[in-house]
């Protein structure tokens, strides 16, 4: 085979070899974004920084709580920015993401603790975020909780 076939050959080879490296790099990107996201968020709501929750989530957010009822964007940031409600610190476990193209999958275990019109709270659930990439922007668009047994 000449040289110049040669090269030919194992440079259109070569082509779906990159196209899996850079997919890998994107893959990789996008859940280091994500993970960035999701600590800011977590930091944004201990605050109470009303920007950095609400511009976090799309304008159709919906969170199904604990108890099943159903919250709509407006009434979630009502109830995280009550002054009455003080939210300590609090990490996230057995954290996952999960990609499928421009959705995708947060999850983990919370235990937060913290206060509400004075009185202490214990709150320990798993929750599922779900984030659909619009415009190039990550945005939360549906939570479900699901409570435990402390």
């Amino acid at each position: 085979m000449p040289a110049f076939r040669s090269t030919l050959l194992a440079f259109f080879l070569a082509l779906p070899l990159a196209g899996i490296a850079a997919a890998r790099d994107d893959r990789a990107g996008t859940i280091a974004q994500l993970t960035r996201q999701a600590d800011a968020w977590e930091k944004a709501i201990v605050a109470k920084d009303l920007a950095g929750i609400a511009g976090n989530i799309c304008d159709d957010f919906r969170m199904i709580g604990g108890n099943g009822e159903v919250m709509n964007r407006e009434a979630f940031l009502r109830d995280v920015m009550a002054p009455e409600l003080q939210s300590d610190p609090y990490t996230v476990d057995e954290f996952e993401i999960r990609l499928y193209g421009d959705t995708a999958l947060v999850s983990g275990h919370t235990l937060t603790t913290g206060q509400f019109a004075g009185a202490p709270f214990t709150s320990n659930y798993r929750h599922i975020d779900v984030y659909v990439r619009s415009g190039g922007q990550w945005k939360m668009c549906s939570v479900q909780i699901t409570r435990l047994a402390k």
